[in-house]
């Protein structure tokens, strides 16, 4: 049976210490290293701080794809792991990427 697959240049993202209300993003590149079109339906995540945007249209096989996030740190303290889960036609869904960074108050 033929199935997207994701395959990603990385998952996992550590941003740098960060001063908090500082807005980060970070694009995940990935590749449909299936045989039949990569169709994202939706994805979710925990926090309305996290935003994203991701390709609407099918990701053909061999073809490359972005997922682009955002973090607003504001209000945000300490240390940050945020999981992102991918919902699709892949062989495994949902797919999870994820970033960590450590947000410090402003001196």
């Amino acid at each position: 049976m033929s199935q997207a697959e994701f395959r990603f240049k990385e998952s996992s993202h550590k941003f740098p210490d960060t001063e908090e209300g500082a807005l980060l993003e970070h694009d995940y590149t990935f590749t449909n290293t299936g045989d039949s079109p990569l169709i994202i339906s939706e994805i979710k995540v925990s926090c309305t701080c996290t935003k994203f945007t991701f390709p609407t249209e099918p990701i053909l096989p061999g073809a490359e794809g972005i997922i682009h996030v955002s973090f607003d740190t504001k209000d945000k303290s300490e240390f940050q792991n945020r999981t992102l889960a991918i919902y699709s036609n892949a062989k495994k869904s949902p797919q999870k990427i994820r970033f960590k960074v450590k947000v410090y108050e402003p001196k």
